[in-house]
């Protein structure tokens, strides 16, 4: 296997002409970002900033030098679909890692970022929740090292934070662990949800195709290639996948707005593998595909290079569970009936505009002539992008390049070293 090391150089105007839109966006967003923080630094060092944002604090600051520490997993929801994505971008401060460290540092529960200890389980992209993502990091403690045993009497960790993080961002508990306990490489597995209206799709002929991934697969055709970042090996485990139907309509046994989920558990998963997936299961609940053409997809022999086809929405995409060993989850019960009200208060706001439209559908499908307008099209909406009026076929459609043609050519650019 190749071993990719990325060089930074200024871009040509012909390796410029070979980037997709989504890649010349991602530039464009890194050059005003670059502009922007340089207009600062030029503005601070001639003075003609805002003074408010340089004028030093008058209070004293805290010395993290008398403090003691303790490394901690941290666990946390948030929805997702307001947000920028979970990691911290240097064009927006609307992430879910942004307001997490303005919170720990304006508690002072941390010096910085840099001198925690700091890793994060799963970078989710953005629009996309979790119920259960997991950091870990070095925090303030009250006790030394040693008289550290007595959770509850240590400080209200996720009562502190909650009262200075957005409402749709809440801790739910933490846990004591080892000093070199990473949150990212000791997660034993993680599993994320897709929820989907059953619409009029076939949700046997779903599932039967998804559990075709299951097992150690090369997912090249089910992902998006990160050439350009290093990124060269595609091969990951799925331990288990399926489709269930969770909410059923009363008196209707198959109802369009029946609401489903994907649930599919992996060590480790690619950047926009779920999404990739979900939207060839799409095709195949629609049987415009049949349930084998994930072994096609798979077979990276036979079909070395991925046909073009659109992504699944991100937002009923979450990270469900993360699971680790030797964990033990300490929850402030009073703390968390305070999330419990705030998840209520978001549950019922959502829930009254999603009954109001039904009502409406219901109504407006008396008017209508045709026959099962209830199954048609809840679910036509998660796949993103354009759709041609005339289907076509996967394994027929334009291909993008292959796993060694995208090596080579970042190589050539020399924007990437490639040795054995």
């Amino acid at each position: 296997m190749a071993k990719v090391i990325k060089k930074k150089q200024i871009s040509s105007r012909e390796e410029l002409e070979h980037l997709d839109k989504n890649e010349l966006i991602a530039k464009i967003l890194q050059v005003e970002a670059h502009n922007f923080q340089l207009k600062q630094i030029i503005e601070k060092k001639n003075g003609t900033m805002d003074n408010k944002n340089y004028t030093k604090s008058s209070k004293k600051k805290f010395d993290f030098t008398k403090c003691h520490k303790r490394h901690i997993l941290l666990k946390f929801y948030y929805l997702g679909w307001d947000y920028h994505g979970f990691a911290v971008q240097e064009n927006t401060t609307n992430t879910i890692e942004y307001h997490l460290f303005a919170a720990l540092t304006k508690s002072c529960l941390i010096e910085s970022r840099q001198t925690a200890n700091y890793h994060r389980c799963g970078r989710t992209d953005k629009g996309v929740s979790a119920f259960s993502q997991v950091i870990s990091l070095d925090i303030r403690s009250r006790f030394e090292p040693d008289k550290q045993d007595n959770l509850s009497a240590e400080i209200a960790y996720c009562k502190i934070l909650n009262r200075l993080l957005p409402k749709n961002i809440r801790c739910i508990s933490w846990s004591p662990v080892r000093p070199n306990i990473s949150a990212r490489f000791d997660c034993k597995s993680r599993t994320y949800k897709y929820f989907f209206p059953r619409g009029g799709l076939n949700i046997e002929s779903m599932n039967k195709a998804v559990k075709l991934t299951i097992g150690r697969h090369d997912f090249r055709n089910l992902c998006k290639m990160d050439v350009a970042n290093g990124v060269v090996s595609f091969n990951r485990t799925i331990v288990d996948a399926g489709i269930t139907c969770i909410l059923k309509e009363p008196n209707d046994k198959n109802s369009g707005y029946d609401m489903c989920q994907l649930t599919i558990k992996s060590n480790a998963f690619l950047w926009h593998q779920i999404r990739c997936i979900m939207g060839i299961l799409f095709l195949i609940g629609r049987e415009q595909e049949k349930p084998e053409i994930m072994n096609d997809l798979l077979d990276v022999q036979n079909h070395p290079k991925k046909p073009q086809y659109n992504l699944a929405h991100y937002i009923p995409l979450n990270l469900f569970y993360c699971e680790y060993d030797d964990a033990n989850w300490y929850v402030d019960k009073e703390e968390i009936l305070k999330v419990v009200e705030d998840l209520q208060e978001e549950w019922t706001d959502v829930n009254v505009k999603s009954t109001m439209i039904k009502n409406m559908l219901q109504d407006l499908q008396e008017l209508t002539d045709e026959k099962n307008t209830n199954i048609k099209y809840q679910s036509n909406c998660l796949l993103q992008g354009v759709e041609s009026k005339v289907y076509k076929p996967l394994l027929e459609r334009e291909t993008c390049e292959s796993l060694e043609d995208r090596i080579e050519h970042y190589a050539k650019k020399r924007r990437l070293e490639k040795s054995s």
